[in-house]
């Protein structure tokens, strides 16, 4: 699941910004909107200790995913390369093994009984707090 709350370009996609994702009931905020390039991710850790991977496409779109590669076990799908299917699906390419993700379902693109958890993601203004 992807949320963008500000259009880009404006208060929320400048350096006071953050991504939050839900956590448990809880948003939290897990990095600097100016900390994600388009098309390349960020690892950050959830306070229950597990890993996501954070990434914004190139409509300033924000998704989160577990970090780790079920493939191989590895916490590397932050390192992976984003695309897009022609039907438009946003994915994640593991840079192992190559098993794109859909960054919305969390399905392998490769196998469909092969899923990663989906965080909520949301973009955030610091110091406005949201429910």
């Amino acid at each position: 699941m992807t949320t963008t709350l500000e259009p880009p370009g404006t208060a929320a996609t400048t350096d006071t910004a953050r991504v939050e994702l839900l956590a448990g009931a809880d948003w939290t905020a897990v990095c600097d909107w100016s900390r994600l390039t388009p098309g390349r991710g960020v690892a950050v850790l959830l306070p229950d200790g597990r890993q996501a991977a954070v990434f914004r496409d190139s409509r300033d779109a924000v998704y989160a995913i577990a970090n780790q590669d079920p493939f191989t076990g590895a916490y590397v799908l932050s390192r992976g390369l984003l695309g897009a299917t022609a039907d438009g699906r946003v994915y994640v390419a593991s840079p192992l093994l190559k098993q794109r993700f859909d960054l919305s379902t969390g399905e392998c693109l490769e196998d469909s009984g092969v899923r990663v958890a989906v965080h909520p993601a949301r973009v955030a203004r610091a110091g406005v707090r949201r429910r």
